[in-house]
């Protein structure tokens, strides 16, 4: 159907409206109140039968209804459209407006379109920073022809519902993805008997919460298993990917005291059922015996060893690759006797753009010395020099106890 460019003062007045509308609506409501107060002015003001919002699920595969006004059961059936098939897949797929005069299975893929008896489909792409975050359309069960002001007036209300849902949706986010991390690392690492133990965790000024993580167990064999680790990104992604990380291999721990054997389990389970995810570990074991502490690196940085005097070095090591990042990556250990104190920590520690990580390094090294666990987190702690750090920090220091 042929969109008319002619905007008339009859649209220019439904433009005013809903602009007025949606300012004070952005103030009010949260997000989901937002988008159904939305649907159902649009549907008001364009005197339609029905309008609906769908958003990218977080796969940016599919879109989910979300708010409908006249024809609410696509919300609640969860109707869901693959990008790039049907009316409003294509939309979101091209990023364009559209216009279709003839509802039926050749032209969209939502069955309750066609029940409804629609005859006609407007719909416009819902955008927010140049990206395409999902679709709103409206439609008449009387043929009509859509104008450029009623498309003028769907691009409007598509922009407004963009922003309010990328702010809320971000807010949303952060706040889950704090609790997230919350959750899983503790403020206080558990007692293990023999140690001191002390940790850190501090979220990136630039990216927010992210994948770091840090952990410490006592096993039922009697061994202890310390970990550091990075997942690649940052948000809620990282951090529920973190979350399936830290469980899967406190389970392979439980199975077998060979760090890099719990490391290739661990590479394997994340080649499968993560295929787009990355992350470095360090994983540390120390025998019942408190005399040995055997270490396996999949592209972290070397823990630093301490000794009685505070004298610190980094580990020796072979750096195996990251977790996620090749099929089949071989992974080795090395073992030696269990030092002073030792501190393991992520690159968002000492990482800066305008410098080596060798400086870094150096500058970690002559930063920690003698001291409790808690003493050695401040020590490391202080090569931010009071600056917010860009990128997280995870770190997790482990002394002998007097």
């Amino acid at each position: 159907m042929t969109v008319t460019g002619f905007v008339t003062e009859e649209d220019d007045e439904r433009l005013r409206r809903l602009l007025a509308m949606t300012d004070a609506a952005l103030a009010q409501l949260d997000v989901d109140e937002l988008l159904t107060e939305l649907a159902s002015r649009t549907r008001e003001l364009m005197g339609t039968d029905t309008a609906a919002i769908l958003l990218l699920d977080a796969s940016g595969r599919e879109l989910v209804a979300t708010a409908a006004s006249g024809l609410e059961e696509e919300v609640r059936q969860g109707i869901r459209v693959p990008v790039g098939y049907g009316f409003a897949g294509r939309i979101a797929a091209t990023a364009q407006p559209l216009v279709i005069d003839q509802v039926d299975r050749t032209t969209v893929v939502n069955q309750l379109l066609i029940d409804a008896h629609l005859a006609v489909l407007a719909g416009v792409p819902i955008t927010a920073s140049g990206r395409v975050l999902g679709v709103l359309h409206v439609g008449s069960r009387s043929p009509r022809r859509f104008t450029g002001g009623d498309i003028e007036l769907l691009r409007l209300v598509a922009d407004r519902a963009g922003l309010a849902a990328q702010a809320r949706i971000f807010a949303l986010e952060r706040q889950t993805t704090v609790a997230l991390q919350r959750s899983l690392l503790p403020a206080r690492p558990p007692v293990v008997a023999g140690f001191d133990i002390a940790a850190r965790y501090l979220p990136g000024a630039e990216v927010g919460v992210g994948g770091d993580w840090y952990d410490v167990f006592a096993l039922p064999s009697g061994y202890v298993g310390v970990v550091i680790g990075d997942v690649a990104g940052s948000g809620l992604r990282a951090a529920v990917v973190m979350g399936r990380i830290r469980s899967a291999l406190r389970a392979y721990a439980l199975e077998t005291n060979d760090p890099a054997d719990v490391l290739t389990r661990l590479d394997n389970k994340i080649q499968f059922f993560e295929p787009d995810a990355m992350a470095t570990a360090a994983y540390a074991v120390i025998d019942p015996a408190r005399t040995t502490l055997t270490v396996s690196l999949a592209g972290h940085l070397p823990p630093v060893l301490l000794d009685a005097d505070g004298n610190g070095r980094l580990l020796v090591a072979p750096a195996d690759l990251p977790l996620g990042a090749y099929h089949e990556t071989p992974r080795r250990t090395i073992t030696i006797p269990v030092p002073d104190a030792a501190l393991f920590y992520t690159d968002g520690l000492i990482e800066r753009r305008d410098r080596p990580l060798r400086d870094g390094l150096v500058e970690l090294l002559a930063a920690v010395g003698a001291g409790t666990a808690d003493d050695l987190c401040v020590q490391a702690m202080r090569v931010l020099h009071e600056k917010p750090a860009t990128d997280d920090v995870a770190l997790i220091a482990v002394r002998r106890a007097p």
